[in-house]
């Protein structure tokens, strides 16, 4: 965990009686509604649906036993008993009162938490690989330059007001588990022929209205230039980004608009007169800021073989994860269990993991950006124990990477913004494919649900990606299918944008879209090996069309709205 020093302490304990008072003064009419929403956007506060929304920051997702009882103790005080998990590895209430909410920033700062540029046109919440720290793959460890990011970008001055919401992952490995392609800014750690560490800069990334992959601009930028190159990129953005429309003002509208080449080269001319500066890191630096981390004390062990069957076996092949120290694993605490919105876990559920996390996993966790909970430096003998207790918790479906462990956001069921209702269908789906033995026949396979473009479901890079339409006043879903992530698997596809199939379906139709989609891919399939994702990138997407819609000529007498851009 990283450790607040007196500097982080106080800024945060500042921004808490900051916002009691703006919080203040809008109840009592002295702050208009416009003069209040830049305010409270800043310290992620939201008019959702039915009431506010809080999103509390979780940086790069790491999280102590002791945060996570505060966040328990805050659900059950000034929320409904339970917090959801969200795909920036955050913590949203749903249910706060207004007036309330600086009462729960005040708490949050007693456990170095905090909702400071969780919403707003400036650099949001910073993400990471969950098996940061622990991964057999790492080139570095990536939360120490999260850190350094954090501390960045935190109440910058110059990138407070940019021309719209701006994300950056860091990916710390060989294999991208960090999504680094779909950000505004993607850095993916690499080492050059000397074996120097440095970054690989990816920018103009993101899902939404415009779903586009991020183009490389620098394929090894060194660690010390980091900062620098940052503050060149975000000048740019910052000065022609356009702010007249909401819809073209992500970086990923002008690096397009202006071309990757001209982008690349306005950076660089930026960079000229930065590089080497005062924000150059040094050693001393990225020391002090490791030495904030508490690093856990493993023992000296030996790996044990894992037994792989019966239902232990089940949840070891799915749940458990390789460990770069002897004797040790990563678990999954999966929160898709049939029946419960993907993400959401309540407060007695919230405590119990705590205790989990303090007796397997050295009081430590981390929130995946697929909305599920990482218990990180578990011994191998510990495994069978903390299986139990688990599964006693609801917190042990074993299907890490199968179908039903579906990404959603929370949809028209929360969000004004929705079209339609995301965690109905989720339930209805993990229903249809609650059978583990068929979802294992089925293999990997993301399947992401968004309820409106803005994507925070990440549908765009699900293999199955599902989206909420309006259509005349009416809940529809349009279907898309090739999306992918990263190369998460060593081999196989990158990050790639889904494909729409073609008109949308009522809510009570996706189910059978989805089996129709499973159906052909196994029969299509050269080998058990080969994945859902694999398939389709290469055979294309008419097999599929074809087995949902008909052949052509049933297509044209489906009568159906057309498929949106």
């Amino acid at each position: 965990m990283y450790l607040y020093d007196e500097i982080d302490q106080r800024m945060v304990d500042e921004r808490v009686a900051q916002f009691r008072g703006q919080t203040r003064r809008f109840l009592e009419g002295k702050l208009s509604e416009d003069e209040f929403r830049a305010l409270r956007l800043r310290n992620g506060l939201y008019i959702q649906r039915y009431a506010p929304m809080l999103r509390i920051a979780i940086p790069y997702g790491l999280l102590s036993s002791r945060q996570l009882r505060k966040l328990a103790s805050i659900a059950r005080k000034y929320d409904r008993d339970y917090g959801h998990f969200s795909t920036r590895q955050n913590l949203q209430l749903n249910w706060p009162k207004l007036e309330e909410v600086p009462d729960i920033l005040a708490e949050l700062a007693t456990v170095e938490m905090h909702a400071i540029q969780t919403s707003g046109n400036c650099i949001r919440n910073i993400t990471t690989d969950h098996f940061a720290g622990v991964a057999a793959d790492e080139i570095v460890d990536s939360f120490v330059w999260c850190e350094l990011i954090r501390q960045w970008s935190t109440f910058h001055p110059e990138f407070s007001y940019l021309p719209r919401k701006f994300k950056i992952a860091v990916n710390g490995a060989v294999h991208d588990r960090a999504a680094v392609a779909v950000h505004d800014i993607g850095l993916h750690a690499v080492k050059d022929e000397n074996g120097e560490v440095g970054f690989k800069v990816l920018v103009g990334g993101g899902l939404g209205r415009t779903p586009i992959i991020g183009t490389e601009i620098r394929s090894f930028l060194p660690w010390r230039h980091l900062l620098t190159y940052l503050d060149a990129i975000l000048r740019v953005y910052n000065r022609y980004g356009r702010r007249d429309n909401i819809h073209k003002a992500r970086i990923k509208i002008l690096v397009k608009e202006r071309g990757a080449a001209k982008f690349r080269e306005e950076v660089e001319a930026e960079w000229a007169h930065l590089k080497d500066g005062p924000a150059t890191v040094i050693e001393q630096e990225l020391s002090r800021i490791a030495s904030r981390f508490t690093r856990p004390e493993y023992e000296t062990l030996s790996n044990q073989k894992i037994s792989q069957e019966g239902p232990f076996g089940a949840w070891a092949k799915r749940n458990v994860h390789s460990h770069k120290v002897p004797g040790y694993a990563a678990v999954t605490l999966s929160l898709k269990k049939t029946g419960v919105p993907p993400g959401d876990a309540s407060s007695d559920q919230m405590n119990a993991i705590a205790d989990l996390a303090e007796r397997y996993s050295f009081g430590e966790l981390r929130v995946s950006h697929e909305q599920n909970l990482i218990l990180a430096d578990v011994r191998q003998g510990d495994l069978a124990a903390l299986w139990r207790e688990a599964r006693d918790l609801g917190l042990a479906t074993p299907n890490i990477g199968l179908l039903t462990n579906i990404i959603a956001c929370p949809g028209g069921d929360f969000c004004s913004l929705a079209n339609a209702k995301s965690i109905p269908v989720a339930q209805a789906l993990q229903e249809r494919f609650d059978d583990l033995d068929y979802q294992h026949d089925i293999g990997e396979l993301d399947l992401n649900i968004s309820g409106c473009m803005n994507a925070c479901g990440h549908h765009h890079v699900g293999h199955i990606g599902i989206l909420g339409v309006d259509k005349s006043g009416e809940e529809w879903y349009q279907i898309e299918i090739g999306g992918n992530q990263g190369n998460t698997h060593g081999g196989g596809p990158g990050a790639s944008l889904g494909k729409v199939l073609g008109p949308s379906f009522a809510r009570a139709e996706v189910p059978d879209v989805v089996q129709k989609l499973i159906e052909i891919y196994l029969v299509k399939r050269d080998s058990e090996a080969e994945r859902f994702i694999e398939v389709v990138h290469r055979i294309g997407i008419e097999p599929f069309k074809t087995a949902v819609y008909g052949n052509p000529d049933q297509r044209a007498a489906r009568r159906r709205e057309p498929a949106l851009a």
